[in-house]
């Protein structure tokens, strides 16, 4: 589904010049959940912004369908295409549950009543069908996470990407949340793209990509991967 090829990006010039990925290739397969895992500094968040569009290789290039991802416009494949979970939440709190959710079709420009029935949608699957009219700011931990995560799948992308999912959570709730970004994978047969740092959840997914001052170091199966799929 998605290439990456030979990727390399340079942050400043000259002496100041900072290496953060080093002629990076990877293929991310369709319906598959692959774990990112390293150190701080090892290149992670510089991957998935690239992988997502967020940002541009210095060499190199990424491409979905056969087709770089840079060549059009990045912003409309990214929105069509990918959705993104942030450790921090980023919701607008005084605003309600289902307006958070249907933000992104707000911004496509798609009209009230289909995006408001593809949020209502969206919140159903993360099971907060009873928050629609609640605050963002009066809502839980887990609560904001699950309303993240259904911002995420509103416009029903082909990538999931959570870049630390369950950092901001308690572990009873940090469960929860995999196991919701688990059956998302299953139920929608979306691909799955998890950044890091639980090796137990890492082990849970079928790939592990290991990076190290921004280079792969290795990329193996996770040891608890059909046990994951068995559930």
């Amino acid at each position: 589904m998605i290439e990456v090829k030979k990727v390399s990006k340079v942050y400043g010039k000259k002496e100041n010049a900072f290496t953060a990925l080093h002629d990076i290739s990877l293929s991310i397969k369709s319906g598959e959940v692959m774990a990112v895992v390293g150190k701080s500094g090892s290149g992670k968040s510089t991957l998935i912004h690239i992988l997502t569009g967020l940002d541009k290789p210095t060499k190199g290039d990424v491409k979905s369908g056969g087709q770089s991802i840079f060549l059009g416009d990045t912003d409309t494949w990214r929105g069509a295409n990918i959705g993104i979970v942030f450790q921090q939440f980023f919701l607008q709190n005084n605003d309600t549950v289902l307006q958070n959710v249907a933000l992104p079709l707000k911004i496509q420009g798609i009209s009230k009543k289909p995006r408001e029935q593809a949020a209502r949608e969206a919140l159903e699957q993360v099971g907060l069908s009873d928050k629609l009219k609640n605050k963002a700011n009066n809502l839980s931990g887990g609560q904001k996470q699950r309303v993240a995560i259904a911002r995420a799948i509103v416009g029903k992308p082909q990538v999931l990407v959570a870049d630390e999912p369950t950092g901001n959570l308690d572990s009873e709730n940090g469960e929860a949340i995999v196991q919701l970004l688990f059956e998302l994978n299953k139920n929608n047969q979306t691909t799955l793209l998890m950044v890091t740092h639980d090796e137990d959840l890492a082990e849970r997914c079928d790939r592990i990509v290991r990076l190290k001052d921004g280079k792969i170091v290795t990329i193996s199966a996770g040891k608890h991967a059909a046990k994951r799929n068995k559930k």
